[in-house]
C-alpha cells in the first residue's frame, strides 16, 4: 500500500465507494473512481465546511449533480468528519439508510441538494450562486463581510448535454456568478457506450461562449498540483463564472471496466473489485478499510471548519453590533421566518372586477415592501404576470430584487429551488400555467423535498382566448394535484388570491402553485375570504344541490345559482381554491361543506373532469373540458364548451328530477 498520504486517501475515497456498491449489488462505482482525485483536492484543499455544524450559513456549498456517483460524497462525507458512519456506508440503496441511491437533501447530513435528475444540480448550484451574491449585497457593510463563500458543482456529460443545465449556465455567465465553480467530469462516456455516439462538440467552447471562464485539466486522475490550480484560478476569478474541465477515466483502476461504460451504471463484481483494489495498491481482500492515517488527514476538516465558523461567528457578532438591524434582519432571513407585520395593509378587493394575475401582482407588491427576501421573477412574462417587483432588477453587482430568468422555464424552476437550498431568500417564479410542463422536474423535485416554493403560473385556462390550444391548459391542474406535497391554489377572485399567497408564504413544508386569471373576475367574497384558508368553503348556502367550482368557474356557478333560485331551486355553492388544503382539514369539517348524504352536485372547472368524482360522487355530474381548447375570444371558448351558467343550471335540474 503507498505511503504517499493524498494518494492514500484518494484510494480510500476509491475503495470506500466500490465496497458500497459492491454490497449494494446496485450502483454507479465508475464515477467515484475517476472523480476521487479531483474531489480530494476540492474537499481537502479549498472547500470550507464545519462538518460538526452542517448548516453554517457562510459555508462553501458543494452539489454532486451527478448523482449517481453519490457512493463518492458518502465517502467524502463519513471520512471528513460528518454524521455518516461507516455502517451508514455498508447500507448503501437500503430501506430508511442515510445514504439513498442518489442524494437527498434534509436526509444525509452534509448533502446540500437532491440529484440524480441529470442537470438539476448543476442549475441549483446556479440558484445557490445567485442566492449568496444576493445576500451579499442586501447585508454586507464595510468592514463586516458576513455572507462570502463560493458554490462548487460536480457535472458530468450527462449533466452538460441536459437542457436545464444549459439555460442555467447561460443565465450564469449573463450574471457574472464569479464564485460559482463547475467540475466537469469529462469522462467521454455514458450509459450506453463512448460520449462521441452522441455528443462531439467542444463543451469548453459552449461555455465560454456563454460567457464563463474556462479551464481545463488534460490528467484528472493524476495530476493533483493541476486540479489544485485550477480550483485556485476559478476561486480568484471573480467576474465570470469557472469551469473546469477535467479529464478523467471512468473506473479508473478497474483492469476491465475503466474508460468503459461497464464501469457505468452497475456493480464491478467482487473479483473486479478484488483486481482493482489490487491496481491501486490496496489489500483486495479489505472491505471498507479507512488506514488510520487517512482518517487523521481528512478528519481535520473537522478543526479546519470548527475554526472557520468560529471566526465567522466573531464577526457576525461585531455586525449584531454595529448594524442591529441588519443582522435581526439576517437572522429572520436565515430561519426562514417572516418578519413581523408582513401580511399587515395586503390590498383587499371590490367593485369592479379584476383578473387574479392582476390581484396577485397587488399582493406581491406589498408583500415585497415587507419582506426584504422575498426575491423572484418571471420567464420574460413579467408583463403578463405582473410579477416585476419593486426595487429594480437584480444585475452582475447582486442589486435588484425582479429575477429575470428569460425564456428558461426549466432552468428558473431549478433555480429556484438552488436559492431555497441555500437559504436566507425565498424565492418565487411566474409564466403561463401552460409552461408549468417545461418546469415539472423542479416542482417535482421541490415536492419531494417539502421545499416552500411559490410558483405562480398565470393565463390559467381556456380563458386565455385566441392564443388557442397550444397556450390553454386543460390538464394541467390534475396532473399537478396528482403531485404529492403540492399545494395547487386557484383563486376565484381578489381577496382569494390574498389568501392564496399568505398560505403560500406561511406554508414551510412543501411548494405552493397560484394559478391565476388572464380575465377579469368579479369579486364574490369579502376582504380575508373567510373559509379560504382551508381549501374550500360554503360560499353561498343552499339545500336542493351542491355546485363545486374554482377559480373563474366560482362566478358562473354564483350565476348558475341565480337562475335556479329564480326557478325555485336552492344550491348551494362551494368555492374550492385548492384541493390538497381541503383533504387536510378534518373530516368533520369536510362534512360540513359537502355533507356526505347530499348526493346533487356539479362540479365545474375549465380544465380535465378527471378526479374530480372524488368530490361529486358517482351521481354527480362534472362540467370541463375534457378536449383542447381552440382560438377565439374567451366568452367565445366559454360558451361553445359549456362552461355556462345554463348548463350548470340544466345538470342541476337534471339531478334533481333523478331524484
Amino acid at each position: 500500500m503507498t505511503t504517499d498520504l493524498p494518494t492514500l486517501a484518494i484510494n480510500t475515497i476509491r475503495t470506500l465507494s466500490i465496497d458500497g456498491v459492491q454490497k449494494a449489488n446496485s450502483g454507479h462505482p465508475g464515477l467515484p473512481l475517476g472523480c476521487a482525485p479531483m474531489a480530494y483536492v476540492l474537499w481537502h484543499q479549498h472547500l470550507k465546511h464545519d462538518p460538526r455544524a452542517p448548516q453554517w450559513f457562510d459555508r462553501d456549498r458543494f452539489v454532486l449533480s451527478a448523482g449517481h456517483g453519490s457512493m463518492l460524497l458518502y465517502s467524502l462525507l463519513h471520512l471528513t468528519g460528518y454524521d455518516v458512519s461507516l455502517d451508514d456506508l455498508k447500507s448503501f440503496r437500503q430501506w430508511d439508510s442515510k445514504t439513498p441511491g442518489h442524494p437527498e437533501w434534509h436526509h444525509t447530513p452534509g448533502v446540500e441538494a437532491t440529484t440524480g435528475p441529470l442537470g438539476q444540480g448543476a442549475a441549483n448550484a446556479v440558484g445557490m450562486a445567485i442566492a449568496e451574491k444576493f445576500l451579499a449585497h442586501e447585508f454586507n457593510r464595510p468592514g463586516h463581510e458576513i455572507i462570502n463563500h463560493n458554490t462548487f458543482a460536480l457535472v458530468s456529460d450527462g449533466d452538460v448535454m441536459e437542457g436545464v443545465a444549459f439555460e442555467a449556465a447561460s443565465l450564469a455567465g449573463h450574471l457574472g456568478l464569479g464564485k460559482l465553480t463547475f467540475l466537469y467530469d469529462a469522462n467521454h462516456i455514458t450509459l450506453d457506450g463512448p460520449l462521441k455516439l452522441i455528443m462531439t462538440e467542444d463543451v469548453g467552447a459552449r461555455f465560454a461562449a456563454a460567457g464563463w471562464h474556462v479551464l481545463h485539466v488534460e490528467q484528472g486522475d493524476t495530476d493533483l498540483a493541476g486540479l489544485d490550480a485550477a480550483i485556485r484560478a476559478a476561486k480568484d476569478e471573480t467576474e465570470r463564472p469557472s469551469i473546469i474541465v477535467i479529464n478523467t477515466t471512468i473506473g479508473f483502476g478497474s483492469p476491465k471496466k475503466a474508460g468503459t461504460s461497464g464501469a457505468h451504471g452497475s456493480p464491478l463484481g467482487d473479483a473486479e473489485v478484488a483486481a482493482t483494489k489490487t491496481a491501486l495498491g490496496w489489500d483486495p481482500n479489505a472491505k471498507f478499510l479507512v488506514p488510520a492515517e487517512v482518517k487523521a488527514h481528512l478528519g481535520d476538516a473537522v478543526q479546519r471548519g470548527a475554526a472557520s465558523h468560529a471566526m465567522w461567528r466573531e464577526r457576525l457578532a461585531a455586525y449584531k453590533v454595529a448594524h442591529p438591524e441588519l443582522a435581526a434582519a439576517l437572522e429572520l432571513a436565515i430561519k426562514g421566518e417572516l418578519p413581523a407585520g408582513w401580511d399587515q395593509g395586503l390590498p383587499t378587493f371590490s367593485g369592479a372586477a379584476v383578473a387574479t394575475r392582476s390581484a396577485s401582482g397587488k399582493v406581491l407588491a406589498a408583500l415585497c415592501a415587507k419582506i426584504p427576501w422575498l426575491f423572484g421573477g418571471d420567464a420574460d412574462l413579467g408583463g403578463s404576470t405582473k410579477t416585476i417587483v419593486p426595487g429594480g432588477d437584480f444585475d452582475r453587482t447582486g442589486a435588484g430584487r425582479n429575477l429575470r430568468f428569460g425564456i428558461r422555464e426549466h432552468a428558473m424552476g431549478s433555480i429556484a429551488n438552488g436559492m431555497l437550498y441555500h437559504g436566507g431568500v425565498r424565492p418565487f417564479t411566474a409564466t403561463f400555467f401552460v409552461f408549468s410542463d417545461y418546469m415539472r422536474p423542479p416542482v417535482r423535485i421541490a415536492s419531494l423535498n417539502k421545499q416552500p416554493s411559490i410558483f405562480v403560473w398565470t393565463h390559467d385556462s381556456v380563458g386565455l382566448g385566441e392564443d388557442g390550444p397550444t397556450h390553454q391548459p386543460v390538464e394541467h391542474l390534475m396532473a399537478l394535484r396528482a403531485m404529492p406535497n403540492l399545494h395547487v391554489f386557484r383563486p376565484a377572485d381578489g381577496n382569494e388570491t390574498v389568501v392564496g399567497w399568505k398560505f403560500a408564504l406561511e406554508r414551510g413544508h412543501g411548494p405552493t402553485g397560484l394559478v391565476l386569471s388572464r380575465q377579469d373576475l368579479p369579486n364574490l367574497t369579502q376582504p380575508g375570504a373567510p373559509g379560504a384558508e382551508k381549501g374550500a368553503y360554503v360560499l353561498a348556502e343552499g339545500s336542493d344541490a351542491i355546485i363545486i367550482a374554482t377559480g373563474s368557474e366560482v362566478a358562473i356557478a354564483m350565476t348558475a345559482r341565480e337562475e335556479l333560485a329564480k326557478q325555485g331551486v336552492s344550491a348551494r355553492v362551494v368555492s374550492m381554491p385548492c384541493w390538497e388544503l381541503f383533504a387536510e382539514q378534518p373530516l368533520d369539517y369536510q362534512r360540513s361543506v359537502l355533507p356526505a348524504d347530499r348526493h346533487r352536485r356539479v362540479s365545474i372547472e375549465a380544465g380535465v373532469t378527471f378526479g374530480w368524482r372524488e368530490h361529486v360522487g358517482d351521481r354527480g355530474i362534472t362540467i370541463g373540458v375534457d378536449r383542447y381548447g381552440a382560438s377565439a375570444p374567451a366568452e367565445v371558448i366559454y360558451e361553445k364548451l359549456g362552461l355556462t351558467p345554463a348548463a350548470v343550471v340544466a345538470a342541476v335540474k337534471k339531478l334533481i328530477a333523478a331524484g
